[in-house]
């Protein structure tokens, strides 16, 4: 037997990642977030859903673009950091000690310690209540080499992807 419970973003487990924004006066920031996913294969997009009293919101909005980085579960300290402090006070790379490094299609930074980078460009802002959607064409991706298999795919258990679930992170990664 089943208990229905009230409606609530019970979709488990989804991905974390890291979103750095910037803008034409050289600030930069990073948010974590937990609301992120594939949207569209052709041509491919993600979507990221992010508040609109957080820093980043702002940032993205007004650059209109994005960089999905996906950390690996050894960074979970700083996923935390950057999902608790305002990009407003904090310096979240200093804080982090995250290296910023220059995107090839975006100005936002590229995350270097993180295996997996796509750069985005937002083709569309979705307002949808306590978070607006930000849909972002993928216009370059990069990938350590380090977390490819032999076929150049990404393998899951070298690249320890993080995933949130009802409040909690999770690692490691199986493939059943």
């Amino acid at each position: 037997m089943k208990k229905q419970l009230a409606p609530q973003t019970l979709l488990y487990p989804v991905p974390v990642v890291l979103a750095t924004s910037g803008d034409i006066n050289g600030r930069k920031n990073i948010i974590t977030l937990a609301w992120a996913g594939v949207v569209n294969s052709e041509p491919p997009m993600v979507g990221i859903s992010v508040r609109p009293v957080r820093y980043s919101h702002d940032l993205i909005a007004q650059a209109r673009e994005f960089v999905v980085n996906i950390p690996k579960a050894d960074h979970l300290e700083a996923v935390k950091l950057c999902g608790s402090a305002s990009g407003r006070t904090t310096d979240k790379f200093a804080a982090t000690g995250l290296s910023a490094v220059p995107a090839a299609e975006v100005k936002a930074p590229l995350i270097a310690e993180c295996p997996v980078n796509l750069e985005c460009q937002v083709k569309q802002v979705i307002s949808l209540g306590s978070h607006d959607l930000f849909l972002g064409e993928i216009v370059a991706v990069h990938v350590s080499q380090e977390v490819l298999d032999e076929r150049g795919q990404i393998d899951p258990a070298k690249a320890h992807p993080l995933a949130y679930c009802q409040g909690n992170f999770w690692r490691g990664a199986v493939s059943l």
